[in-house]
């Protein structure tokens, strides 16, 4: 399948996309595919480079909230802008327009390098935006909703509030599974987990060497 972010003769990657409300367990289910020899790019790990100490993007958005924005290293207080964006949608609005563009040229290329028989692009914005134009099959991995908010707040010992307002500016779980080219029920253990995480990487495997 050619994206409009193709070179001309580029070999390019099966792309597995997986994505999930905050909470879902994304990461977990990421974590087996790797130990199984896959290539995760995670869209997360790249968001945060991309606002690194010494990067232009954290330069602006020092300028835009001050000082007080920055830990005492001089890197970005993720819970202190994160408090700010989801709070105020224009100050959302103004990251997303600074952030994505890199974020995606990022991804894009890591991408293109991925030697593996798929390669895996984890983001939990998978489907609001443009990176769904990057992936050929979509995995979402799924929990109740009540589950996502009190496993969220164990997690990051945020409070119920600030995690409702996160999940709130995702999208719904039902427009998320109507997406999905394979669903992840990860209600359970670990053990459940992993269990069909291996039926899902045989799956993966066949479709890429569909594709190829």
């Amino acid at each position: 399948m050619r994206h409009p972010d193709d070179s001309p003769g580029e070999q390019r990657p099966f792309v597995v996309g997986v994505t999930g409300g905050i909470g879902s367990g994304k990461s977990a289910l990421t974590g087996i595919l790797e130990d199984s020899g896959i290539v995760v790019v995670d869209a997360d790990l790249v968001a945060r480079d991309v606002v690194a100490i010494g990067s232009k993007a954290l330069h602006s958005i020092e300028s835009r909230h001050g000082r007080d924005i920055l830990n005492e290293d001089g890197s970005l207080n993720r819970p202190a802008l994160r408090k700010i964006v989801f709070a105020d949608p224009t100050e959302r609005k103004w990251l997303e327009d600074l952030t994505h563009p890199l974020i995606r040229s990022q991804i894009h290329e890591e991408l293109a390098k991925a030697r593996s028989p798929y390669v895996v692009l984890s983001s939990p914005l998978l489907l609001e935006g443009d990176q769904k134009t990057m992936v050929d099959h979509v995995v979402v991995v799924d929990v109740p909703e009540q589950l996502q908010l009190e496993r969220t707040m164990r997690r990051d010992s945020n409070d119920e509030a600030l995690v409702r307002s996160i999940m709130k500016a995702q999208l719904d779980r039902e427009t998320r599974l109507a997406a999905a080219g394979t669903v992840v029920d990860n209600s359970g253990s670990l053990q459940d987990l992993a269990a069909q995480a291996e039926q899902v990487h045989q799956r993966l495997l066949q479709l890429a060497g569909a594709d190829g």
